[in-house]
């Protein structure tokens, strides 16, 4: 436990709310023992030793459980244990989940706003596909549960059971990708760095995570060394863009759920939605993805330029930088 009466020395008492292990500051919110042990060592190891953790557990599914090639068709297993992690490690450290931006107040607004935000973007993304295709190369707009592959979705599934698990699979996911990157990476990283360059150290971590199905493809003989290096390339790239938007959507929030709940739009609309043409089905994909993500990042991004220039983003706190720390 750690001294509350030295803490109160420093803020004035009338702005403190001490509640079990946190001290609550109008402006932030942190836990002091913590605080202390940060400021004698380096945070990026911490981070990249969750990150490592979990990394392992995630090769271990792609490689050896291929939970996603199977009857459920979603990598679930390691994103189960990484909640487990995220749990254990703000255990160990004494955050609360407020902290790290699952908060309890005006949690339904911003999920609307992250699933109709994905909805409208998509929408209009795939009405510039169809229209963009000639004629006589479209032929239908289908609803199906497939799985996401690097360059095509697989798998054609129309029954009730697989809809249920499309949904529940991409919740796991979010809850946890979100509550680990943008949560827990982004909260510690505050500590030290500023918040673009927390956003940034978590974002490019968040792309090097998606590098596993380009190698797998690799190593199983689907897709030659070039091809694989240039996918990897490129979903890293893409994969760390979006994470910096999502970082961008929970520091103008204040939460968590904007992000997740867009991110999880993102993922079950390219699971469900398909466009067959002559050529074949979703074709197109990979462009549609990136020219998606593309355009909400730059929306996103005009978004929190125009809340930093009028001083209307929220007060700091959920990417973890004390009061004190300098935010851009």
């Amino acid at each position: 436990m750690f001294d509350e009466n030295l803490l109160k020395t420093t803020i004035p008492e009338n702005k403190i709310l001490f509640c079990g292990n946190f001290l609550r500051p109008k402006t932030t919110i942190f836990c002091g023992v913590f605080r202390m042990r940060l400021e004698k060592i380096n945070v990026l190891y911490c981070v990249l030793a969750v990150y490592c953790v979990c990394f392992i557990f995630r090769i271990y599914e792609y490689f050896v459980l291929r939970t996603d090639q199977s009857f459920w068709g979603e990598a679930f297993v390691h994103k189960l244990i990484g909640i487990g992690i995220l749990g254990l490690v703000m255990q160990s450290c004494s955050l609360g989940a407020r902290s790290i931006g699952f908060t309890r107040e005006h949690i339904m607004r911003p999920i609307l706003a992250g699933l109709g935000f994905g909805a409208v973007v998509f929408a209009i993304v795939y009405v510039a596909e169809i229209a963009l295709l000639p004629p006589t190369e479209f032929r239908s707009l289908d609803v199906y549960v497939s799985t996401y592959a690097v360059s095509s979705n697989t798998g054609h599934q129309t029954a009730l059971i697989f809809f249920v698990i499309c949904l529940a699979g991409n919740v796991i996911n979010v809850a946890m990708e979100e509550g680990v990157f943008r949560g827990l990476f982004q909260k510690l990283l505050g500590f030290r760095y500023s918040f673009m360059g927390a956003a940034a150290i978590s974002s490019a971590l968040f792309g090097l995570w998606h590098v596993i199905a380009p190698v797998r493809n690799y190593t199983d003989g689907t897709s030659s060394l070039g091809g694989a290096v240039m996918n990897a390339l490129i979903l890293m790239l893409t994969s760390a863009v979006v994470g910096f938007k999502f970082a961008l959507m929970t520091r103008l929030t204040g939460s968590l759920y904007m992000a997740m709940a867009n991110h999880c739009a993102n993922n079950v609309i390219v699971n469900l939605v398909h466009v067959t043409s002559v050529s074949g089905e979703d074709t197109l994909m990979f462009v549609r993805i990136s020219i998606a993500q593309g355009l909400s990042f730059l929306m996103v991004a005009v978004w929190y330029l125009v809340a930093s220039r009028r001083g209307s983003l929220p007060a700091a706190g959920i990417e973890g930088a004390p009061a004190s720390h300098p935010q851009p």
